[in-house]
């Protein structure tokens, strides 16, 4: 694989709209994949794109995506409504292109090169004789997937779960480039989840020249809400890192008129969790006529196998210059579903802090080579990190 091949098929996969239907970013992908490999690939009934090769009762490894990205900007799309594709000092711009299409064709690539059918190296180089094992101890299934619904709260990823989806190991991807320092690619072995909360205070109307005939479902609100502020954040370490989540209440609405007593408002709650941690926003039930419901809890992830985090991190440092360490991640990913599910995840991928969702958004090219490296390295590994 050269930077050009990899330049190639990333403008390939980003130019593809798939900000509504990602059903031709999904055709893309599994064409070039039954093109490009001899691998067993499936399409499932919710979209996603999975492709396996390798010794199928060997433990398996992934390599994670999503091909599904948020509406364009306006500078993103042209008169005729299609994605622009720019290459430009050594970076691609475009919608998708850090979130995430140029890490899933990294990934993709790195997926048809490794070399995973025999003896694989230990993380040392050496081959399986030098380590005094077996080619069948060193097997791997290696496993490439790309999801769609990551970006509205993982519903490919669940689907998947649901069907039967669980790797024994899995690197997701998503951005992990400039975390613990500038033009450094690190591992990250944990993130915050995210659980979306309202908090509905119910009242009384009544004539607001008379407040005091009613019950005014703001005042509940607003003592709902000083609750909120007086949790503390959770937090939890994982490997020696420090995760801390956070709560905040962003939205409030209430009343019907400027005299009227309103009979109901809602309070909308972003708590970030943390693994194996929330906050107790239940207190605020105890306020007379409040109610709390969740809306929506996207989990959030810890390694559970250090010896998987830290053979990525050892093929991290293999393939650059500087050097990569353990971090976290302030916002969740489809990694926190795996490992909820029973995955051990790490996240790894090309994108850097600010970079997805903007109307500039773009990738370094050299560094989508640096992750396929790291990708194909770490499945050359083949199972030495599970020993």
């Amino acid at each position: 694989m050269d930077q050009r091949e990899l330049a190639s098929l990333t403008a390939e996969l980003v130019s593809v709209p798939s900000h509504e239907d990602e059903t031709a970013a999904g055709d893309t992908i599994e064409a070039w994949l039954r093109q490009e490999t001899d691998a067993d690939v499936t399409r499932d009934g919710h979209g996603n794109v999975v492709a396996r090769r390798g010794d199928p009762s060997a433990p398996s490894l992934a390599l994670v995506g999503h091909h599904d990205v948020v509406p364009p900007g306006e500078p993103q799309v042209d008169e005729a409504g299609e994605y622009v594709v720019e290459e430009r000092d050594g970076r691609l711009y475009g919608r998708g292109s850090a979130d995430m299409k140029g890490a899933v064709a990294a990934a993709m690539l790195a997926f048809r090169d490794a070399e995973v059918e025999g003896a694989s190296r230990d993380r040392s180089g050496a081959g399986d004789a030098e380590r005094g094992g077996t080619a069948e101890d060193g097997g791997i299934k290696l496993v490439f997937a790309s999801f769609v619904g990551e970006e509205i709260g993982g519903v490919g990823a669940r689907g998947a779960i649901n069907d039967g989806f669980v790797p024994d190991y899995a690197i997701v991807a998503e951005g992990s480039t400039n975390y613990s320092k500038p033009g450094v690619t690190d591992v990250v072995i944990a993130h915050r989840g995210r659980r979306a909360s309202t908090l509905v205070a119910h009242g009384a109307n009544a004539h607001a020249s008379v407040p005091e005939k009613g019950v005014n479902a703001v005042y509940r609100a607003c003592d709902a809400v000083g609750v909120v502020r007086e949790l503390d954040y959770p937090e939890v370490d994982v490997y020696g890192e420090r995760v801390r989540g956070s709560i905040a209440v962003t939205e409030i609405d209430g009343g019907s008129a400027w005299n009227v007593i309103p009979d109901s408002c809602t309070v909308t709650v972003d708590e970030r969790t943390v693994p194996g941690e929330y906050a107790p926003l239940d207190r605020a039930e105890e306020i007379e006529g409040v109610e709390w419901r969740v809306d929506q809890d996207l989990p959030p992830m810890a390694c559970s196998d250090d010896a998987f985090a830290d053979a990525v991190l050892d093929a991290a440092g293999d393939v650059q210059e500087g050097e990569p360490e353990h971090v976290t991640k302030p916002h969740a990913t489809d990694a926190g579903w795996l490992a909820e599910a029973g995955t051990a995840c790490v996240v790894c991928g090309a994108s850097e802090p600010g970079e997805a969702h903007t109307d500039t958004e773009s990738v370094s090219l050299a560094v989508l080579s640096r992750c396929y490296r790291i990708y194909r390295t770490t499945a050359e590994y083949g199972t030495s990190f599970a020993e």
